[in-house]
C-alpha cells in the first residue's frame, strides 16, 4: 500500500511539472503576443532597447533582480532613473492599460526570452493584481 501510495505521488509530482510548464509555455505565447502589440516600438525586436532612451529587456539585469518593481512598472508606467546593465534610463513609460493577466504573460516572456532564463515560479495574474502603485 505505501508502495502504491509513493508511486502515485511521484506521478502527480510530475504532472503538475508537466501541467505547470505547459502553463508557462501557454503564458509566454500569450506574452509575445502583448509583446508585439505593446512594447516593440520602444523596446525592439529582439528586447535590445534603445541605448540611453529605452532600456533593453534582453538580458536585462534589472529585469531579471526586480521582479516586483518590474511588474509595477508594467502596470503602472515608470519614470524617473533606472539603471539598467550599467546604464541610467531617465525616460517614461505611460501605462498601457494592460490586464493583470496580460502583464503576468508579458512578463513571463520577457523573463524566458533574448538571454534571460528565469529558475523562478512563473509570474501569475494573482501576483500581479497584489502589486499596487508606489
Amino acid at each position: 500500500m505505501r508502495y502504491l501510495a509513493l508511486v502515485y505521488l511521484l506521478a502527480c509530482i510530475t504532472l503538475w511539472g508537466t501541467l505547470q510548464q505547459d502553463s508557462l509555455e501557454a503564458s509566454k505565447a500569450r506574452g509575445r503576443q502583448v509583446y508585439e502589440d505593446f512594447c516593440i516600438t520602444c523596446h525592439q525586436d529582439s528586447g535590445e532597447g534603445v541605448e540611453g532612451i529605452y532600456p533593453p529587456l534582453a538580458s536585462s539585469d534589472y529585469l531579471m533582480a526586480q521582479r516586483t518593481p518590474s511588474i509595477r512598472g508594467i502596470k503602472y508606467g515608470q519614470r524617473g532613473p533606472l539603471e539598467v546593465n550599467g546604464i541610467t534610463y531617465d525616460n517614461v513609460m505611460i501605462p498601457m492599460g494592460l490586464s493583470d493577466q496580460e502583464v503576468a504573460d508579458v512578463m513571463n516572456f520577457i523573463r524566458n526570452t533574448w538571454g534571460n532564463r528565469s529558475t523562478e515560479e512563473m509570474v501569475t495574474e494573482a501576483e500581479v493584481s497584489a502589486v499596487g502603485p508606489r
